[in-house]
């Protein structure tokens, strides 16, 4: 979300970043995937405190934004569900309230309800990053999974991607969708009927009811797992019946491009959504190259978000990133 200026604020949303400010978040991160650029940024953030709020149990993002963070020299507290006062029935206002008053320059937080970083955003001056609130969206994850794909593609506009899975409860499936749709891809949503709403109708995206049949002439697979935990009811019969019929195997490959990458945010429910002997095959899985772009991707967040808050950098050349600059 931009300010007045047209900087970035806060990231609450795909749909609140303009495609000026993705390419430039692009090509940030691309100076954080050269190592030898380490010595030339790890004290960015000096001074600076980023708190990492996560209501929900999380690895990968949380531990992905501590290393972000750290790498670019910022004091960092992690706070987990059970160590806040929230428990004690103290109210979320209250909570980051308290937070803000402990002048934290950036809070990154998850929430199981769709809608928390936005209010959070309007009770702290603070930048605040969403790291995905209930079934609304996770931007930061698919930007990432977006940066991974021009790493190996070198570009999105115009490739298949398929994405599969639960995609009714999928905030990672939101925002992929809407980025990856942003910048030119044809999209093919897949799975059961129960899992896949009728509400993406667009021209460049199809539902698919079949995975087989879907992965034809794709260029990426972004598999999902089953969110059984935002699930009110049975959604599907079983999950043997789930896997025979929506479970990536290596034969439904075939159908696909040579070059076909496979994708996974993770965590993944091997032998359900997607078999073993895929998710490790260096052939066509990227899905621990996502995990390596995460920390890039996160740095340039946390930069572009600061940048103001610092009154010194020892690389000025990295302040220079406009929004208007595209990632090539």
């Amino acid at each position: 979300m931009p300010d007045g200026n047209g900087s970035l604020q806060h990231i609450l949303s795909i749909e609140s970043l303009s495609l000026d400010q993705v390419h430039a978040i692009f090509k940030l991160a691309e100076t954080y995937t050269q190592p030898h650029h380490t010595s030339q940024y790890r004290n960015l953030l000096k001074n600076l405190t980023v708190i990492n709020l996560f209501l929900e149990e999380s690895t990968r993002t949380r531990t992905s934004f501590e290393l972000a963070a750290k790498r670019l020299g910022a004091d960092v507290i992690n706070i987990a569900p059970a160590l806040t006062s929230l428990k004690k029935g103290e109210s979320l206002r209250d909570t980051i309230q308290t937070l803000h008053a402990m002048s934290m320059h950036v809070l990154v937080v998850r929430h199981p309800e769709s809608g928390a970083a936005d209010f959070i955003s309007r009770h702290v001056k603070a930048a605040v990053i969403n790291a995905g609130d209930g079934t609304h969206e996770h931007p930061t994850q698919a930007l990432l999974d977006t940066f991974t794909i021009m790493h190996k593609k070198g570009r999105i506009s115009g490739l298949n991607i398929a994405i599969c899975g639960d995609i009714l409860h999928s905030r990672v499936a939101r925002s992929n969708i809407i980025l990856l749709g942003k910048m030119g891809a044809k999209l093919r949503l897949v799975g059961p009927k129960t899992l896949l709403p009728n509400t993406f109708k667009k021209p460049h995206i199809s539902l698919h009811y079949q995975l087989e049949n879907a992965l034809e002439n794709a260029d990426v697979v972004m598999m999902l797992r089953l969110q059984q935990e935002r699930m009110q009811g049975s959604f599907i019969p079983s999950l043997q019946e789930y896997q025979q019929f929506f479970g990536l195997k290596r034969s439904y490959l075939k159908k696909a491009n040579p070059d076909v990458i496979i994708m996974h945010p993770g965590p993944m429910n091997r032998g359900v959504e997607i078999d073993s002997d895929i998710a490790d095959d260096p052939q066509y899985s990227v899905i621990l190259e996502q995990v390596q772009m995460g920390v890039a991707v996160r740095m340039a967040c946390l930069r572009l978000l600061t940048k103001n808050q610092h009154a010194t950098t020892d690389n000025p050349t990295l302040d220079k990133i406009q929004a208007g600059d595209h990632y090539a």
